[in-house]
């Protein structure tokens, strides 16, 4: 059996794995990066980007068919999605940003490299394919694979995951959506936008990853006008003929049975760590009823060992910034093991590319239950330059700490949430006061004054016994 010492070996090239050997890298250490797929991280193949050129495609579709709002005039016979295009241009892009991940990757010197299948064979050592690997610490980085139902694992061809969807050369007539998670609700609603017939399912009566009720209560009437929402619905019958998809479910309320026919469904439910075939039982670490590991979120260490976690194999964020901060991390302590230094996270921002844009910023609503804190929020119903756009759908809730006036966490949907959604962010991480907030500039007509109207409202709320370093009854020095 040929044989590799090294000081770092990690698993998976995608984007947390690539940043944690950058890591090494930087740290003078030895460094061994183990794949056992094609090059090209999940944001590239299957993630970010090619959902987001999908998503480009349906917004064009939807300026569209709204331009009469404006006085512009686009016969409806005149619009036609020729969704073979649509599907080729995605596929193109996504090839383009795959290779030059792919690229980036292949440039790394071939000695530091490994193609196969990493198992483990003891604490610190690994088989890969028949080499064996003995390393002085471990990252895991073998990112996450889609969530099937047991329901729909017998549907074959007819069956599409967000790992699949974009390989389509053409979009069908009608989807089933099965998820109503930011990532099925993308993915839906740009199919909806570009002429398929979409119905989206979920056994739970849920929309939206919104933890604050008054926010999913809105986002769910702003969505339940547009699409065909089967939410609490129990699936009785799948079956596959040479029409495609029957799928029979029975409603939530009054328990009616429906069936209805679709062309192919997606499963969009979710993703679970891709850890079944490292072998973790012989690893000597501790895992969960699921058979993960836990890990410490400030050091990416699993428990007391020398093996370290990043990326979306932890369950914990899933999402890019967050793997390449974990692949940082991870790296940076797997380097100077067995010196682990903890590190502060960034401030949590989660964005979803819905229509409206949905977005979660620091603590959540329901991380919040347990303390007091202030809302402050605001309608885009007739926020000005929303209605200017017509745009006008969404509302912003804020949330600050009573005892000290910062700002401390949001839920939002509506125009442009992304932009806003990061100024919140950025207001959180430096930990802002709602007065050092109000005293910033706000240009007028733009959405930001949306935010400020939320900033007052919330300021009304908190109390007056915050000390002059927490001011929020005035919107300037001074004053």
């Amino acid at each position: 059996m040929r044989s590799i010492e090294t000081d770092v070996a990690v698993i998976g090239a995608g984007s947390a794995g690539l940043q944690a050997s950058r890591e090494v890298q930087r740290a003078g250490k030895r460094w061994l990066l183990i794949e056992s797929g094609p090059y090209g991280t999940l944001c590239a193949r299957s993630g970010c980007m090619p959902s987001k050129l999908l998503i480009a495609a349906a917004d064009t579709a939807r300026r569209v068919r709204r331009a009469s709002l404006f006085g512009v005039n686009v016969a409806p016979e005149q619009i036609r999605i020729d969704r073979r295009a649509v599907m080729d241009r995605v596929r193109r892009e996504r090839d383009r940003f795959v290779e030059l991940n792919a690229r980036e990757t292949e440039a790394l010197p071939a000695d530091n490299r490994l193609h196969g299948t990493a198992r483990f064979i003891g604490p610190g050592e690994l088989d890969v394919d028949g080499t064996r690997v003995k390393a002085k610490a471990i990252v895991i980085a073998t990112g996450s694979t889609p969530v099937v139902p047991k329901e729909l694992s017998r549907l074959g061809d007819a069956l599409l995951t967000s790992d699949s969807l974009f390989d389509l050369e053409e979009l069908p007539e009608s989807m089933a959506v099965f998820g109503t998670g930011a990532i099925g609700l993308e993915l839906g609603q740009a199919l909806h936008q570009l002429g398929v017939r979409v119905t989206f399912y979920n056994p739970f009566d849920q929309l939206g990853p919104f933890t604050d009720p008054e926010i999913a209560r809105r986002f769910r009437k702003v969505l339940a006008a547009e699409h065909d929402l089967a939410l609490g619905a129990e699936i009785t019958d799948v079956r596959v003929d040479a029409n495609g998809v029957v799928l029979r479910h029975r409603e939530s309320t009054g328990g009616r049975q429906q069936e209805r026919r679709f062309a192919r469904v997606l499963a969009a439910v979710g993703r679970k760590p891709a850890l079944d075939k490292l072998d973790l039982a012989k690893a000597g670490i501790e895992l969960d009823e699921k058979g993960v590991p836990t890990c410490d979120p400030h050091t990416m260490r699993c428990g007391d060992s020398n093996i370290f976690m990043a990326g979306d194999c932890d369950g914990e964020r899933p999402v890019l910034h967050e793997a390449v901060d974990d692949g940082a991390l991870a790296g940076a302590n797997a380097a100077g093991f067995p010196d682990v230094q903890p590190h502060t996270r960034r401030t949590a921002l989660n964005i979803g590319f819905t229509h409206p844009q949905l977005a979660m910023v620091g603590k959540t609503f329901k991380a919040l239950e347990h303390q007091p804190f202030a809302v402050g929020e605001v309608s885009y119903e007739d926020q000005g330059r929303a209605r200017v756009i017509g745009q006008n759908r969404g509302h912003l809730r804020v949330y600050a700490d009573y005892e000290s006036g910062k700002l401390i966490g949001a839920e939002l949907f509506g125009p442009a949430a992304e932009h806003t959604a990061h100024l919140l962010a950025w207001s959180v991480q430096q930990e802002l006061t709602i007065g050092d907030l109000l005293r910033l500039p706000y240009y007028h007509p733009t959405l930001e004054e949306g935010l400020r109207t939320a900033l007052r409202d919330v300021a009304k709320r908190l109390t007056q016994k915050a000390s002059d370093d927490c001011e929020v009854t005035s919107e300037f020095p001074g004053a």
